[in-house]
């Protein structure tokens, strides 16, 4: 099964940095985008950053100027880099593939979430 794992959450300070990554693994031809979720407690999932295969990127605007979006398709790998960061980025993240599998089957997969917490 095609299929992605979230590594690298954890408790940080206010200001610091933490790298977050989402590793694919399966039959897998390319991944055509990846994209970063986040959820809060008592709060909706909210999309905080996205990248596709040619390289286009977007952020919420609370994540611009302080979390960079990266994804290395030779390794199924992408990676959100996140720093500055601040006790509203408190939250599960979760990492979403749009995969082409071996036979160019389609798979939009969900990741089963990391735990970011920024607190002092």
């Amino acid at each position: 099964q095609v299929q992605v794992v979230e590594s690298g959450g954890g408790l940080v300070q206010p200001g610091g940095s933490l790298t977050l990554r989402c590793a694919a693994s399966g039959s897998i031809t390319t991944i055509a985008a990846m994209a970063w979720y986040r959820q809060a407690p008592g709060n909706q999932r909210e999309l905080v950053a996205t990248i596709n295969m040619g390289g286009g990127t977007d952020f919420a605007d609370s994540a611009k100027g302080r979390f960079t979006i990266s994804l290395d398709n030779a390794a199924h790998t992408g990676s959100l880099q996140m720093s500055s960061l601040k006790p509203e980025d408190t939250g599960v993240y979760y990492c979403n593939g749009k995969i082409y599998g071996a036979e160019l089957e389609w798979h939009d997969v969900w990741g089963q979430g990391t735990q970011v917490t920024v607190s002092s």
